[in-house]
């Protein structure tokens, strides 16, 4: 039974928060409240600067660096990173202040305390130093919010669009899970509420047009092309994640890619959304794991639905381009489950 929806609402700032706060404990040891300015500051900063990263003009100082200066959006780049860096050297200051080496709380006491004990050895030329510091928490930080905050707005906007897939989610957690509380070793059971966050993840490729660069680790040779060691190329995802010759249907929304004939889920070579070789992405069993209880707690106890007067064609795919792919702006409705 369904109790009457909520009004219309832009799930982003809600949904960042969420996301944040999880990078935020492994990081610093604690959570923010949702008012914290800092907190609110941090994040509207760090959307600004991921929508600027897949401007025009940005794109165009990539090729040629010298026109930096002369950019407004580089010049607004630069003032968030400085910001961002001022903001986190605040945060590491306060858990140097109650540093204890006997009690590790977060990543930040775990950095310092070997950074001391290598000081104590004399050990020099040790990479943990202030900069590395501040450089790691920046890009943790920074990555543990967007790519898994953009993703399921994503999950919820597919669910909303193709109501028939959100049926069978439910279904399949009332059956498996009923009102308890989803943990991760539920996974396993759970095969199409499985399949449905995997392929939200294949198909709205959020890491496209580009995923992070990456260098190669030897002379090879790609479809006719000779490409010395150490060159730095960039993958695209897209032609992996899209690829006809791969998916059985790779441009429709289609669960049924990581099922088999029997229901069961399975895994697809082709599924690399968070890149491959080394430099994969860090964090992607923590993101695994968070998109994965985020997405069944909100399904457990809410079904989504387009805002009065708009259909689910109506509902738009069409991503927002930036350093990340995320959805055009939207409002959904969230129905509370009996």
């Amino acid at each position: 039974m369904l109790q009457s929806p909520s009004k219309a609402f832009d799930n982003t700032q809600t949904i960042n928060y969420a996301a944040s706060n999880v990078i935020s404990a492994i990081m610093f040891g604690k959570r923010f409240v949702y008012k914290d300015p800092v907190f609110h500051v941090m994040l509207e900063r760090d959307h600004e600067s991921i929508r600027l990263s897949g401007s025009a003009s940005i794109q165009i100082y990539n090729v040629f660096p010298w026109l930096g200066p002369c950019l407004k959006n580089w010049r607004v780049l630069m003032k968030n990173a400085e910001d961002y860096r001022n903001d986190v050297r605040r945060l590491i200051a306060e858990l140097k202040e109650t540093l204890n080496p006997e009690m590790c709380r977060c990543f930040v006491d775990a950095f310092l305390t070997r950074k001391m004990n290598l000081e104590e050895s004399e050990i020099k030329d040790s990479h943990y130093h202030d900069d590395n510091l501040h450089y790691s928490v920046m890009n943790l930080f920074a990555a543990g919010t967007d790519t898994t905050a953009y993703t399921l707005k994503w999950c919820l906007l597919f669910i909303a669009k193709y109501p028939h897939f959100q049926d069978r989610v439910q279904e399949e957690l009332d059956r498996v899970v009923g009102s308890c509380q989803v943990r991760v070793e539920d996974r396993k059971n759970l095969p199409y509420t499985d399949a449905v966050i995997h392929e939200s993840q294949r198909f709205a490729n959020i890491t496209s047009p580009l995923a992070l660069p990456h260098k190669t680790s030897q002379d090879v040779t790609f479809q006719g092309y000779f490409i010395k060691e150490g060159t730095t190329v960039f993958p695209l995802l897209t032609s992996v994640l899209h690829d006809e010759s791969e998916w059985e249907t790779p441009h429709t929304f289609n669960p049924s890619h990581f099922l088999d004939k029997e229901g069961k889920f399975i895994r697809r070579d082709a599924f690399m959304p968070f890149s491959a070789g080394r430099r994969a992405c860090l964090g992607e069993s923590l993101a695994r794991m968070e998109l994965f209880l985020f997405f069944t707690s909100l399904l457990q106890r809410f079904r989504f639905t387009p805002p009065p007067g708009v259909t689910e064609d109506e509902l738009d795919l069409t991503p927002v381009v930036g350093f990340t792919l995320r959805p055009s702006p939207h409002e959904l409705c969230a129905f509370s489950r009996q």
